[in-house]
């Protein structure tokens, strides 16, 4: 898709392959005009990026889908989660409304402002929020068509210590934490992920993130759709917050790409 700022990139894998690799909050990137409507300075925003992109999850995703036997396709947010969250509910359904961050934001991680009070969410919902969903709904119905199934696996990362924005940050935080659902989530892929994630010190589920991303057409309806969120502690492969990615990275990456060889097995 054509656009001065590359809101999203579907990136195409081997023709059978049933699985997505979703990146969704690797991008720092703001448009100008979006900018404009957040109250931070240059020094408070960045500081807040720093804090709230999954870093290097992108590149993370990318290693992957190279070292897959049978490459997974790609949908890769290109703008940052201060745009719109791709993966909240764009309604009163969404729970972290309650700490200013549905779809768009009104507040930082640290609780602090982000946007003026009363900002109207529906413009940047129109511009950015719907044209990703479509996108992402015509992505599963292609891999559905052409493989008769898909696999989203939802590529996260999230800070090794707990940010006060977290509604469910008291619980544990495992070096890879494994985000399911009830409808969407076979046991037999929560099983493949453990297995996968063995060796970085252990897994958990649910905790101190949960669920899993699926397009809201399919969501609760289509069992041929399933789905994984794995958020990776950043401490296995980054330095906090925001600095560069270590070793750490590609011994996940070659983790990412033994489940992706799993699941896409018939």
């Amino acid at each position: 898709m054509s656009h001065p700022y590359d809101p999203f990139r579907f990136l195409p894998g081997a023709p059978g392959s049933p699985v997505i690799l979703h990146v969704p909050h690797s991008s720092r990137t703001i448009p100008p005009a979006v900018r404009e409507g957040i109250v931070l300075d240059d020094d408070a925003l960045e500081r807040e990026l720093d804090h709230i992109t999954d870093s290097h999850t992108d590149r993370l995703a990318e290693a992957a889908a190279d070292a897959s036997a049978l490459t997974p396709w790609r949908f890769v947010n290109g703008l940052s989660r201060l745009v719109v969250d791709p993966e909240r509910f764009p309604d009163e359904r969404e729970v972290m409304l309650s700490a200013g961050m549905g779809a768009v934001y009104t507040r930082t991680t640290h609780r602090e402002p982000l946007r003026p009070a009363g900002v109207d969410p529906r413009p940047l919902i129109d511009r950015y929020f719907t044209p990703y969903a479509r996108a992402m709904t015509a992505a599963v119905a292609d891999r559905l068509a052409a493989a008769g199934r898909a696999v989203i696996i939802d590529v996260h990362s999230y800070p090794t210590e707990r940010l006060p924005y977290e509604l469910h940050g008291d619980g544990p935080r495992p070096p890879v934490c494994l985000g399911t659902d009830a409808f969407h989530t076979p046991p037999a892929l929560t099983a493949a992920a453990r297995t996968a994630f063995a060796g970085f010190g252990g897994t958990g589920t649910d905790s101190p993130f949960a669920g899993a991303y699926v397009p809201l057409e399919f969501y609760g309806r289509d069992p041929r759709v399933s789905a994984l969120m794995v958020e990776i502690r950043r401490d296995g492969y980054m330095r906090e917050p925001g600095g560069p990615a270590g070793p750490g990275l590609t011994a996940l990456a070659d983790a990412l790409a033994g489940l992706v060889d799993v699941v896409s097995r018939p």
